[in-house]
């Protein structure tokens, strides 16, 4: 049980439920002022209660008398009101009576520039409150050896749910675990995962504000994914830390990767006045359509995991929660202690993804962080994988909005989801950083080049190529010259072959690129290959044919990767165990040999006809490439749930199909009619070489993904049969780049490629 502090504050609350006030130590008669029995506060469309009692039951009132909502205090004594209107006058009411009045706030009403002023960050670990009165924990890291007396120091802020706020050293870890000495478990350090900013930031010569979310470690709030609280804290700590007098210019960047970095897109869309730039790392651009539910199958692996992992943090401290919150708490941080209060409030996110199969807009609308993208006005350096096992290739779906920012940068490579970081993209990034955080001509420190390859073995167990210098390494040029050069990049740089470089197969690296202007990518051709008798995939239409196959998940491992951790997913050989397609339960289509390269950049679409033996049919595309030495290698998948096989028109095209997955457009299928279902394949960046084939395979969800899983309604039973030719042309949609060659690379070896299997090839039952 926790102790009751008793204080002034008490004692006062005390004499005044009494009729009494107190002054110069005597008791005086006071007129009687109602009660205030409840401390209550508003959020963003939510209220929040503390310090009531455990079972008592509150209702919420509106100013004009009418009830917004009721609930039962926890074992915490908290309560969070949801989904409220915003507007001044709500009260809460309970046995013991009534709170002050209070506003519901609304997201974009944003607190004046004083609001932030009045803060001060010191170096080391802070507690910041946001507009609605919850403290954030926030960690101040400088380059070694510094003090804020020695600043202006460039600064960035990586805002995380994992243990970013965690105030100890994670480099000194890192360092004694590559020269032998360990690295001591300190529960203390932040994680691996925020080492954007508790390594490279400060190594850098960078300040970094480590800010840990809302609802985990030691901050305050009840952790709900991504909803509106959490994000517009995205603008009151960008606005908190460009008000401190040791930030240079007082404006602040952000950085990170996976989590810290799909936080800078909902940051970055509230537009803070301050915000510098953004440099999101590895993200995903919707809960539902590329993590949760690919096709509108639920991802029972990754995603699985991630929101049970995500739940054990937001328990509260000490009975669970995050390590370094247990520490400080029984240690006696008073400040971690209360921000525990809401943590029984957090939302069961996986019971809300299980009760909304389809794209509820009011849950997933704003969840989005594609939805934020478009919103964003402040630079952005945006690097990402077609492979990435955690997140998912689908992000580069949002990307579209960025072509009317003129100061965005977007760099995308086959690989996974640790390659962001890698040496083919890291230069550029802190370039970037130079250029539009700090103002200063670009430089990587020589331990940053030095360090740089011991990183990468210990954080991905894969060599890498070398870390490069800036372009601007010994010129004499200024920060406007540099700035001008930069902006000269080309807006999309496509790398390819990621793997392929000299250090060896699997190696972190890109060994040549593509530019262009803009993503999607202008150039690109809808390129038409039909499905045909014998397995063919040809450019022209074929004579009338079927092809019939069992849908069944257990006809092949469930995942690609048989390591013991989803981190090895990042080594330069992984485990992996990609099973061919097994007799009958699967079809496979496959071109001529290619007489020349074919490159495609972009999302494509697998346009079949589709007759089933069930209402409803899950399917999953692979496309492949068959190698001239008999080996084939994975390129990209898509899926599809038959039953959410309707169409958005306005956001759909020939080569990317975008279902809505509303539940009021699913429907099942006709029994003994065929229907077309345009299955989405993930963008993608791929050279098909000459002597090479195109490869499409189509079976029941599964077997293709290094660490995803999906909760398919196919049992083993289901007859799918696939039209060919005819009146019902089924075709593989490819977008393919007209022109382009791997300029002269030979083919990397079948199993360089990161993020890309390889097997012998096989011949499916139909032939092909």
């Amino acid at each position: 049980m926790r102790k009751v502090r008793w204080s002034a504050v008490t004692a006062v609350a005390l004499f005044t439920m009494t009729g009494l006030s107190v002054a110069g130590g005597t008791a005086m008669a006071a007129p009687s002022k109602p009660a205030v029995a409840y401390t209550a506060q508003g959020s963003i469309n939510e209220a929040y209660v503390v310090n009531a009692t455990e079972g008592e039951k509150l209702t919420l009132v509106t100013k004009a008398g009418k009830k917004a909502g009721t609930g039962t205090v926890d074992r915490l004594g908290s309560f969070v009101f949801h989904g409220l209107k915003p507007g001044p006058g709500y009260v809460v009411k309970g046995p013991k009576g009534v709170s002050k009045a209070f506003k519901v706030l609304k997201a974009g009403d944003n607190p004046k520039r004083a609001f932030y002023e009045k803060t001060e960050l010191k170096q080391g670990l802070n507690y910041v409150k946001m507009r609605d009165g919850i403290e954030l924990a926030m960690t101040v890291r400088l380059p070694a050896g510094k003090t804020l007396a020695d600043g202006p120091f460039p600064t960035f802020i990586e805002h995380s749910g994992y243990e970013t706020a965690a105030p100890h050293d994670l480099l000194g870890s890192v360092v004694a675990s590559l020269t032998g000495g360990g690295g001591a478990n300190d529960p203390l350090a932040p994680a691996t995962s925020t080492a954007v900013g508790s390594v490279l930031g400060p190594l850098l010569g960078f300040a970094v504000v480590s800010v840990q979310m809302r609802g985990s470690g030691c901050s305050g709030g009840a952790f709900d994914l991504f909803n509106l609280p959490t994000t517009y804290d995205g603008y009151d700590m960008v606005e908190t830390v460009a008000a401190q007098p040791w930030v240079k210019g007082n404006k602040v960047g952000m950085g990170g990767i996976s989590f810290s970095g799909i936080s800078q897109l909902f940051a970055a869309g509230t537009q803070p006045p301050h915000l510098a730039a953004v440099t999101p790392m590895s993200v995903t651009d919707d809960i539902y359509t590329a993590t949760g539910y690919p096709g509108g199958i639920f991802n029972s692996g990754f995603a699985l995991s991630w929101i049970k992992a995500r739940a054990s943090d937001a328990q509260p401290a000490p009975e669970g929660g995050q390590g370094w919150a247990k520490a400080l708490v029984a240690a006696g941080d008073q400040h971690c202690i209360d921000n525990q209060k809401l943590r029984l409030q957090t939302i069961d996110v996986f019971k809300t993804i299980q009760d909304n199969p389809y794209r509820t807009p009011g849950l997933f609308a704003a969840r989005s962080p594609g939805a934020w993208v478009k919103k964003i006005k402040a630079p952005v350096f945006l690097i990402g994988q077609f492979q990435d096992e955690q997140t998912g290739g689908h992000f580069p779906e949002s990307l579209a909005p960025l072509a009317k920012n003129k100061r965005a940068w977007i760099t995308l490579q086959n690989g996974v989801h640790a390659d962001s970081l890698g040496p083919s993209t890291v230069t550029r990034w802190v370039e970037f950083l130079n250029l539009y955080v700090a103002d200063e001509v670009p430089k990587v420190p020589a331990v940053v080049r030095a360090l740089a390859p011991q990183l990468y073995e210990f954080l991905a167990d894969a060599g890498s190529s070398p870390v490069a210098d800036t372009r601007f390494a010994g010129r004499n040029v200024t920060v406007e010259q540099a700035r001008a050069e930069y902006e000269k990049d080309a807006r999309v740089q496509i790398l390819m072959d990621n793997g392929a470089g000299p250090s060896g197969p699997g190696s972190i690296g890109a060994t040549w690129k593509l530019d262009f202007g803009q993503w999607p990518v202008k150039s690109l051709k809808p390129t038409n290959w039909f499905l045909g008798a014998g397995g063919a995939l040809a450019a022209t239409k074929p004579a009338a044919g079927t092809a019939k196959y069992t849908g069944d998940p257990s006809a092949r491992p469930a995942q690609t990767l048989e390591g013991p951790s989803e981190s090895d997913s990042w080594k330069a050989q992984p485990k992996y165990n990609w099973a061919p397609v097994a007799a009958g339960k699967g079809l496979g289509f496959t071109s001529p040999v290619l007489a020349k390269d074919l490159v495609i950049v972009g999302p494509g679409s697998a346009d079949l006809y589709v007759k089933s033996s069930a209402a409803d049919t899950d399917l999953q595309v692979a496309i492949s490439e068959v190698r001239p030495d008999g080996k084939e290698t994975l390129v990209q998948n898509g899926w599809l749930r038959a039953s959410h096989r309707k169409l958005d028109a306005k956001a759909s095209t020939a080569v990317d199909p975008v279902p809505t997955h509303l539940k009021q457009d699913a429907a099942p299928l006709p029994k003994g009619k065929y229907s077309l279902l345009r299955v989405p394949i993930f963008p993608m960046g791929h050279a098909f070489r000459a002597g090479s084939r195109v490869r499409m395979v189509i079976t029941a969800p599964g077997g293709d993904r290094q660490i995803w899983r999906f909760d398919t309604v196919e049992k083993g039973s289901t007859q799918n049969t696939i039209a060919l030719g005819g009146v019902r042309p089924s075709k593989l949609v490819l977008p393919v780049i007209p022109g382009a060659t791997a300029q002269g690379t030979p083919l990397p070896g079948p199993t360089s490629l990161r993020g890309q299997p390889s097997r012998t090839y096989a011949t499916a039952s139909n032939g092909g």
